[in-house]
């Protein structure tokens, strides 16, 4: 089955309440997404991350979960922060938020997670 892409779901809204209700609960120890850890530094995207998706083998997006597509929030409802994979029968959680916090914050681990997960579907 062909993956067609890869969409990150952030633990987080994304309006700019959200952003900010997030944004001070992680500094105050009451917030935290693993996606984030990896995607980010403080205010921006980071740009190893940035390299790291776009050498990806399929295309990779993020969103925060007010922004997510009918069928992609049904797939990923109580599995966020995760990467989810869409195929042509719709989406499922290709790395869940435990692989996400294995990556450390580390992008090229996250890439690594994503490349050997796709290996395994493949296979699979």
């Amino acid at each position: 089955m062909t993956v067609r892409r890869l969409v990150g779901v952030y633990h987080a809204e994304g309006t700019l309440v959200g952003e900010l209700r997030y944004w001070i609960g992680a500094r105050l120890g009451r917030a935290h997404c693993a996606l984030c850890d990896i995607t980010h530094g403080t205010f921006r995207a980071r740009p190893e991350w940035k390299a790291c998706a776009d050498a990806l083998p399929v295309p990779f997006t993020a969103v925060h979960l007010d922004e997510r597509e009918p069928a992609l929030a049904a797939a990923t409802e109580g599995h966020t922060p995760c990467v989810a994979a869409e195929t042509g029968d719709g989406w499922f959680v290709l790395v869940g938020a435990d692989e996400l916090e294995a990556c450390d914050g580390r992008p090229e681990a996250l890439a690594q997670a994503i490349a050997d997960a796709l290996a395994e579907r493949r296979a699979g």
